[in-house]
């Protein structure tokens, strides 16, 4: 049933219940009227479909009533508001997709139990955001094998050979954004020298085209910003 067939129907099943409600306390249309201010002729005809219902008429009925100006509507019952999406089996991997409408970012939730096939970079368009949620994850990346832990994160081009997996023998959780070539997440953070990965921290530029985060930097980038401003100073963020 499309949109405006429900609202017909709902606005038809309106008369029936202000007859209803007022048979249900024993009032006449004289009775109502002299309650509301509504004349009785304007009464009999909302009852029997006549006039179309308006909030100017319903709402001193309800309160005449003491009811909920839904129950006389027939307002649907609010469901419930969490979105609950189904995960998904690929490649061995569980996918629970975070986004509803396609669009330039895709967010996934990936479950990655551990495995002892070896491990097949590919390239592909986009660019890619990795949170670590619990387990350790190996990220192999242009040469580079790295090992994450809880609360790390590596942004990188996904045109670059990559692969990801878990680390060790328990499963690794991932929080997963893809977007498209040339579009990047904004993780304002100055990064650290980590895992022998070299990179223009001056510039804040990341050699190879991939970064490699944790939030302490992302917090301690933040308050340098904040005492920059605060003093005048420009500061420089990756982003």
């Amino acid at each position: 049933m499309d949109r405006s067939a429900a609202i017909a129907g709902a606005l038809r099943e309106v008369g029936p219940r202000l007859r209803r409600a007022r048979a249900q306390r024993g009032l006449t249309l004289t009775d109502l009227a002299a309650a509301t201010g509504i004349s009785k002729s304007t009464l009999s005809r909302l009852e029997s479909g006549e006039r179309r219902p308006s909030l100017e008429l319903l709402l001193p009925i309800a309160q005449a009533y003491r009811l909920p100006l839904d129950d006389l509507v027939g307002a649907p019952e609010v469901g419930d508001p969490r979105v609950r999406f189904q995960p998904r089996q690929r490649n061995g991997r569980i996918v629970v997709p975070l986004t509803r409408q396609p669009g330039s970012i895709q967010a996934w939730k990936v479950i990655i139990p551990p495995t002892s096939t070896t491990p097949e970079p590919r390239a592909h368009e986009g660019y890619e955001w990795l949170y670590v949620l619990s387990g350790r994850m190996r990220l192999i990346l242009a040469g580079h094998d790295i090992t994450m832990k809880p609360g790390e994160v590596a942004e990188f081009d996904t045109r670059l050979p990559h692969w990801f997996g878990a680390a060790a023998a328990e499963p690794v959780e991932v929080l997963s954004l893809l977007g498209r070539q040339g579009e990047r997440i904004h993780v304002r953070a100055a990064p650290r020298e980590r895992r022998g990965l070299r990179r223009l921290v001056g510039r804040g530029e990341p050699v190879l085209g991939h970064r490699i985060f944790d939030f302490d930097d992302i917090i301690e980038a933040r308050h340098a910003m904040e005492e920059g401003l605060a003093a005048g100073k420009m500061v420089v963020a990756v982003s």
